[in-house]
């Protein structure tokens, strides 16, 4: 009797330390979080494409400001594809985003490549920006499961007449490369880090709510040996100006 229930005693010991080991798991993710500090954490927007034969250098600028403290974000769009290459990265909502930072910032039209700081047009992008503006928005963000997040986000005195906030999800990813066959770049390998994967807006949100805001967000897969961020981005829902900022890299 006792060695035929043995296999299943076994059995039921292997379950269990594989439920043990995925609690660990969970509870491993669980701790990944982030919380904003007191100042505006600076948002860098570049948005380039890969048929653009300008575009490599502030490609390579881009890459330099890894670990510096940013929000970084590489958007490509697709305008340039017509020229004989299509960014395999791009997407209309990325066009879509450039031409509504364009109008706020009064711009005649979109080009590439295009810097964009904390909302404003950045025509003489390089270096490092730096912050130092107090924050107007404070966000904790936390990981729920390997590709649910969630942020609470108060948001603090907004500039003089505007009275609404608004939100913005991306998932970015680093390490990527295209060995470009046709256009402008043809027989050139780009490199890209801060690519854009997902852009999701969040909507908007009256400040005279002084209760925190709840967000949830579920973000694709991510992509097997491409370092990849979470970011969420609280912006004045008049100017586009950045209120405060954060991103969140979580072991896959």
């Amino acid at each position: 009797m006792t060695s035929a229930f043995r296999p299943l005693t076994i059995k039921y010991i292997a379950a269990g330390a594989l439920f043990l080991a995925a609690t660990g798991t969970f509870a491993q993710q669980n701790k990944c979080s982030v919380t904003s500090g007191p100042d505006i954490t600076p948002v860098v927007e570049l948005y380039t494409s890969e048929g653009c034969s300008s575009c490599p250098p502030a490609d390579k600028w881009a890459s330099s400001l890894k670990g510096k403290g940013l929000v970084v974000q590489a958007f490509h769009v697709g305008y340039w594809d017509y020229i004989g290459w299509v960014d395999r990265f791009a997407a209309p909502a990325y066009t879509q985003r450039q031409r509504d930072v364009a109008a706020k910032n009064q711009l005649r039209s979109v080009y590439t490549p295009q810097a964009v700081l904390d909302g404003k047009d950045w025509p003489n992008w390089g270096g490092q920006p730096s912050g130092g503006e107090s924050a107007r928005a404070n966000i904790t963000l936390k990981q729920l499961s390997a590709d649910q997040f969630e942020a609470s986000i108060t948001a603090l005195a907004l500039p003089q007449g505007s009275n609404s906030w608004s939100a913005y999800w991306t998932v970015t990813e680093h390490g990527h490369n295209s060995k470009v066959q046709a256009g402008e770049n043809s027989g050139e390998l780009l490199k890209h880090d801060f690519v854009v994967r997902q852009y999701t807006q969040a909507g908007e949100y009256r400040v005279a709510d002084v209760s925190p805001q709840k967000l949830t967000f579920r973000s694709i897969a991510s992509t097997p040996g491409h370092q990849r961020q979470l970011n969420l981005v609280v912006i004045d829902a008049k100017t586009g100006r950045t209120l405060q900022a954060v991103s969140l890299q979580c072991m896959a």
